[in-house]
This record gives structure tokens, C-alpha cells and sequence, in this order.
């Protein structure tokens, strides 16, 4: 995998007239090689957010998961697409409904799989492994400038979220299993 030739492709497809599907279809060859993936990445062994691009039209990264990390329902405010390149990621999926959210749907993704998720798509992530899982993620936006909302997991309240606050949470993650900056 040639990063800066994948992120140019995904900047290329997100010119099309369904920008979303073509970026999926760069997403998907991508992935569909996931040790191609792993040695241009790195095996994870952390929680994190490798930035590929961050721009107003488009955030690329590729977001590592701690072995069980849970992140709870979100909402991304863009469409967004992820592809799997090693471990796995299970989605929970939500609706608004006039009592707060309610579940409705689940999706497991394992390597080499992509997810299309709708701009009004609200999940919450699940790493269900006792190993760490990398995916690439790209949203059709600026992810780290959008506030959003995250809704607490034990009372599905909704709260403000951004880039900096799930930044938090995947650092959190490492404090959780030792895993201290530069070790």
C-alpha cells in the first residue's frame, strides 16, 4: 500500500458524482489486501487516530482499537466509510425516536470487509477481540472540526462531541491497559 497513492485516489473519487461509492470502491481494494495494509500502517498496539488527511471535504485516518474498547453511540453528521484491514469491529446501530435512541441493528465487520454508513447514521463500536483491530475510516467532511453528539452509555443521554473529545477516549483506552505515550 502506497499511503499518499490512496489518500490521491480517495481525493480523486470524492470528486465523483456519488462520492461516497467511489471512495468505498478505493477503500474496499485497499483493504482487500490487509497485509499490504499492515506493512504500509503498522501492526497496532494502541488506541489511536493515524490522520492520513484532514481537510473540509474529507478526513481520512486510520483508528486502531485496545483489545474490548467500546466507544458509545455517536453521530458522524457525514457519511462515513470504514474498512476493516485487521481484527474486527462490531457496530451497534441507532435511531431518534420521541423517547431518545433506540437500537435497531447490528453489523460485524472482519478484515477486508468496508461499511457505507449515511451522513444521518448514529452507532456506537465495539472491538469484541483480546487483540487490538485497525480500520481505515473516511468521512465525507472535516471530522475534527464538526460537533457532534455522543450519548452516555448506561443513560443514552445525549452530549456534545468532537474531534478532541474521542481523541480522549482512545487515549483513555491506553491509560486502561498501560500503554503510556512513546513506550
Amino acid at each position: 500500500m502506497d499511503i499518499d497513492r490512496f489518500v490521491a485516489d480517495c481525493i480523486a473519487a470524492n470528486k465523483e458524482s456519488d462520492a461516497q461509492a467511489a471512495v468505498n470502491e478505493v477503500l474496499a481494494r485497499t483493504v482487500s489486501s490487509p497485509d499490504a495494509v499492515l506493512a504500509a500502517l503498522g501492526d497496532p498496539d494502541r488506541a489511536g487516530l493515524n490522520v492520513l488527511l484532514s481537510s473540509p471535504t474529507l478526513t481520512i485516518f486510520a483508528a486502531t482499537w485496545t483489545p474490548q474498547m467500546n466507544l458509545m453511540p455517536h453521530d458522524h453528521l457525514m457519511w462515513a466509510n470504514i474498512g476493516i484491514y485487521t481484527g474486527r469491529e462490531d457496530n451497534i446501530f441507532w435511531r431518534r425516536t420521541t423517547d431518545g435512541i433506540k437500537a435497531f441493528g447490528a453489523d460485524a465487520l472482519f478484515v477486508s470487509d468496508t461499511a457505507m454508513l449515511p451522513a444521518d447514521a448514529l452507532h456506537s463500536v465495539t472491538n469484541p477481540l483480546q487483540r487490538f483491530t485497525g480500520g481505515i475510516h473516511i468521512y465525507g467532511g472535516d471530522f475534527f472540526d464538526t460537533t457532534r453528539s455522543q450519548w452516555d452509555p448506561e443513560t443514552l443521554e445525549e452530549q456534545p462531541s468532537d474531534g478532541g473529545r474521542i481523541r480522549r477516549m482512545f487515549q483513555r483506552e491506553n491509560e486502561r491497559l498501560g500503554l503510556v505515550e512513546g513506550s
